[in-house]
């Protein structure tokens, strides 16, 4: 893994955004450009089908046209969602805000997190299932975790009616 750092990040300082570099002088007149904090890491799931779902989180984007990764100084959260037979749950690990910078917009099917801290910028859109009830939703936000929840939309059993046929 070293290797692949090195290699991906040999010119990361030239590449950053200027929110994430850092230059001073040392006590001793030597000039200090410093570069971060980097932030990349993927959680890995099975999904209802089966199949294994892998989701990168960090401010290091990686391009699918081959060219070295982006960095950015937003970062991805790490989000997990469960769900059981009442409720769809969202926990967004966000530490080092404070929960009045933290905005939660949710739209038909998809919930959009982000932060208006200058010191750690968090974004994220992800998709909600199509049974969440939006109308429902609430969140706290303790200790760097915000919890999202939603109540399952009610299911209506499909009403039958037989017509007669003149």
């Amino acid at each position: 893994m070293e290797k692949i750092f090195q290699s991906e990040f040999k010119e990361i300082d030239t590449k950053a955004p200027k929110e994430l570099v850092r230059e001073y002088t040392t006590p001793g007149g030597e000039k200090v450009r410093e570069v971060g904090p980097i932030v990349y890491g993927y959680s890995m799931a099975i999904g209802p089908d089966g199949r294994p779902k892998i989701k990168e989180f960090g401010n290091v984007k990686s391009t699918s046209t081959g060219t070295s990764p982006m960095l950015t100084s937003e970062r991805e959260p790490l989000v997990d969602m469960t769900t059981n037979d009442k409720k769809v749950k969202v926990v967004v690990e966000m530490p080092g805000v404070k929960k009045e910078n933290i905005k939660v917009n949710a739209y038909d099917s998809s919930v959009e997190i982000s932060t208006d801290n200058p010191n750690r910028k968090y974004h994220e859109v992800f998709d909600l299932p199509p049974e969440a009830d939006l109308e429902t939703a609430s969140s706290n936000y303790n200790n760097g975790i915000l919890e999202v929840i939603f109540n399952k939309k009610q299911q209506t059993t499909p009403k039958s009616k037989e017509i007669k046929v003149d």
